[in-house]
């Protein structure tokens, strides 16, 4: 099975120091997929690389099945080449409603010139529908997205993400602050979201991380230090040493 996603021999350093070491990660077009590690291990800048804030030093990225090059476009071309990035604060128009904040997601995944004579369809509005009920909401749609439990905005957020049919989600630390209801629907969620893209989950919570029950991926100082099942990597001495016996 060819890769979706694959980072090869990236490299980049800020002030000297080197975030990302000669990283080489790759994941498949539908798969779901856990990042762990200790603070400065490399997990947000790999995301930045992927997403195009940050160019590496050296290295390539590649998306796709004609494994095109990311590093040479915009963070807006990249979006829309079908990565989405899900920040771990929930970034949702709190004045606007459920329905309101998906029509904007629906409306921004046009292309800019076929946003000027938008107007929502009849389709636009069953799509809708279908994604609230995808994450949950489908109760929720006349309400503003401030009245929102925090769970419940997370949600809203993926739904968002997922009106712009991204292949590739990247969610940052998605049950913080979550409810251990809200942690177990999230799981089901992401769980369900990934039979048709592929999905990259950066987690602290080991037992979140348990639940996604996925391949998963420790960094430390900026490379892969071991990779396999959740099991497979905590009995591995040296993820011990650096990560789990800091407790």
């Amino acid at each position: 099975m060819s890769q979706l996603l694959e980072v090869s021999g990236v490299t980049v350093s800020f002030d000297g120091f080197r975030a990302i070491n000669n990283l080489t990660f790759s994941i498949g077009p539908a798969e779901l997929r856990a990042i762990i590690g200790p603070n400065g291990a490399g997990k947000s800048t790999f995301m930045d690389i992927v997403t195009g804030k940050t160019k590496p030093d050296s290295g390539t990225v590649t998306f796709g099945e004609k494994s095109a090059s990311l590093l040479k476009l915009s963070e807006a071309k990249i979006a829309r080449a079908g990565v989405g990035r899900k920040f771990q604060r929930p970034t949702v128009f709190e004045d606007q409603t459920v329905t309101e904040n998906l029509t904007l997601a629906l409306k921004a995944a046009r292309s800019p010139w076929r946003v000027l004579g938008w107007r929502s369809k009849p389709a636009d509005h069953a799509r809708i529908e279908a994604l609230a009920a995808q994450v949950g909401l489908a109760d929720h749609l006349p309400r503003k997205a401030g009245e929102l439990s925090h769970g419940q905005k997370q949600w809203l957020e993926i739904a968002m993400l997922l009106a712009q049919e991204p292949r590739l989600l990247l969610v940052d630390e998605p049950a913080a602050g979550m409810t251990l209801a809200e942690r177990e629907k999230t799981t089901e969620l992401l769980v369900d979201i990934a039979k048709t893209r592929a999905v990259v989950v950066v987690e602290h919570d080991m037992e979140f991380v348990r639940r996604l029950n996925c391949r998963v991926t420790v960094l430390h100082e900026g490379s892969v230090l071991a990779e396999g099942s959740l099991d497979h990597v905590t009995k591995n001495q040296d993820v011990i040493d650096v990560y789990l016996g800091r407790g």
